[in-house]
């Protein structure tokens, strides 16, 4: 059996990926600190950040609805044009409206995997380039990119304080946010040699109509649901408060945390890899809810850890799991809906999943005054109930990259 290769234009596109998500690491750990040094307030900061989340649902909106119309390529170049110019106005602007305004092009993003208009465009030329088990490995590479990048990128976000120490008069931190600009340049030169087989339909000449969901309109919406459950429940343990959990029951270090956090991120860049080969085997839906439930099950017992050790290892448990449902949740919605359909499923569905994002935080934080641990049961509990709802509504469901590979496998 051959081992599925990446075409070059699945190369490109994770190059250019792999630029972005440098970008938003190093972007995310330099954001807060700058608004905050810059002596903006806590509501003014809550209303920049609140225009970045709405800045990548109405991105995400409008490349689903006008993506194909416009050209993938197209889309994409202007995207990562429009990175750069929020990376010179977030470097000198100091009025939050300002800021507020260019967050809301939807260029920004706080996230390194899922980023709104550029992650649904990213998915639907990926899934019109390969197909199969390419696919499937494709998107494991995919995720696995841009977490490593994005990792990189939030460590070079500690380079102003270390070249501070050598030089006295350096920039002031606001001013990091132009390494956007040669980095989203590079992405958009990339993005230029795109070929015409990434487009929605390459052979045709004719301008197209507004893409919509038709044919895969109910699976869609069934997916956006669930989806949009998953991501809820996740809300209440994000990394921010799993941190803060750690510190004020076992009163964890934040050089302690670092390195649990660094662990937790070469898990998950493993788990996308690992995630793949296990769907090649079981198939895309057995993966996704068999490795998630157990990484539940991990999740609702981290507040019965009697020890910093302990909790650290259910949680790395937990993180070697949850993540593999992540790329093959991306190829299972690309193989399930018609090609014409693709950009606007996948903005559909990542869409979905950043509305509900910003309330389970809140909520968690509410909960915290009932029981200290009790977001870690809300959250398992949650996410348990979109695995055993997928899984009831989907088993039966026929996918047909898989069809094709086992009556391939079959002929062999």
């Amino acid at each position: 059996m051959t081992t599925p290769t990446l075409t070059a234009d699945a190369r490109r596109i994770l190059w250019a990926q792999a630029l972005r998500a440098f970008a938003y690491g190093f972007g995310a750990v330099l954001l807060g600190s700058t608004l905050d040094r810059e002596g903006f307030s806590s509501g003014e900061v809550g209303l920049v950040l609140a225009a970045v989340v709405a800045g990548t649902v109405i991105s995400s909106l409008a490349v689903g609805r006008w993506g194909d119309q416009w050209g993938r390529r197209r889309s994409y170049v202007v995207l990562y044009l429009a990175l750069a110019a929020t990376g010179v106005v977030f470097a000198f602007s100091d009025r939050v409206w300002v800021l507020g305004a260019v967050a809301l092009t939807g260029a920004l993003s706080t996230e390194v995997v899922e980023s709104g208009a550029f992650t649904s465009l990213e998915q639907s030329m990926l899934a019109t380039d390969l197909t199969g088990r390419a696919r499937i490995r494709g998107f494991g590479v995919y995720n696995a990119v841009a977490t490593a990048a994005g990792s990189v990128g939030a460590l070079a976000a500690g380079g102003p304080d270390l070249l501070r120490r050598v030089w006295s008069n350096s920039p002031a931190d606001q001013r990091f946010f132009l390494v956007f600009v040669p980095v989203a340049l590079g992405g958009a030169a990339v993005a230029c040699t795109l070929s015409r087989l990434v487009e929605a339909a390459p052979e045709r000449s004719e301008p197209r109509a507004p893409s919509r969901l038709e044919r895969s309109r109910p699976t869609v919406v069934k997916l956006a649901g669930l989806f949009a459950l998953d991501s809820f429940g996740g809300g209440f343990v994000v990394q921010s408060f799993i941190a803060y959990w750690l510190t004020v029951q076992f009163d964890a270090s934040i050089g302690v945390l670092g390195v649990v956090f660094f662990a937790v991120g070469l898990l998950q860049t493993a788990s996308f890899l690992a995630a793949t080969r296990l769907a090649e085997r079981f198939g895309l839906l057995r993966t996704m809810v068999f490795t998630h439930l157990p990484s539940n099950a991990l999740l609702i017992a981290i507040p019965f850890a009697p020890s910093l050790a302990v909790a650290a290892l259910l949680l790395l448990g937990r993180t070697a799991l949850a993540q593999m449902d992540v790329p093959t949740r991306q190829a299972y919605v690309m193989a399930l809906v018609d090609p014409d359909e693709r950009t606007p499923a996948a903005a559909t569905t990542n869409t979905a999943r950043y509305v509900v994002r910003p309330v389970g935080p809140a909520l968690a934080g509410l909960s915290q005054s009932v029981a200290f641990g009790l977001p870690f049961f809300l959250a398992g509990g949650i996410k348990s109930l979109y695995d055993v709802v997928l899984w009831r509504w989907f088993r039966t469901v026929a996918v047909p990259d898989e069809q094709a590979q086992a009556h391939t496998d079959t002929r062999k």
